[in-house]
């Protein structure tokens, strides 16, 4: 985990859709030196309906310089790899909802726990006493 150095992030996670329609999701993707690899932010994609644009609703340039794989050990999450000169892109895909695992709720008990961990540290060096903050510290 990231903390205390760095904030924590989550994403949503979506619901099996009552209707049983599949979300139509978009993900804005900021790239690094003209690529990003990395996780989609939902699982369970429709492979055949995701697209790359460089603007938000199917606007600006598609780019079809991407990759999709399916890690072995959780084949209802999807990784993405982008190439393109622009800085940002909008990837947009089907999905019929979340799957939550024992994953996601683990990276969420540590996240509790080291906060907790981290005010008591705080607690215990007298720098908040459990309700206020001592200025000046």
């Amino acid at each position: 985990m990231s903390y205390p150095d760095d904030i924590d992030i989550f994403f949503d996670k979506l619901n099996k859709n009552p209707t049983g329609n599949n979300y139509v999701v978009e993900e804005q993707i900021s790239l690094t030196n003209g690529a990003y690899n990395g996780p989609l932010k939902h699982d369970n994609i429709n492979n055949g309906t995701l697209q790359v644009y460089t603007g938000s609703r199917f606007t600006g340039e598609k780019v079809t310089n991407f990759t999709l794989s399916i890690p072995d050990t959780t084949p209802w999450r999807r990784e993405i790899k982008i190439y393109t000169s622009s800085p940002t892109v909008y990837v947009t895909y089907e999905t019929p909802g979340d799957t939550v695992e024992a994953d996601d709720i683990n990276v969420l008990q540590t996240a509790v726990s080291a906060t907790q961990t981290e005010v008591d540290r705080y607690k215990r060096n007298g720098i908040i006493d459990g309700g206020s903050f001592v200025r000046g510290v």
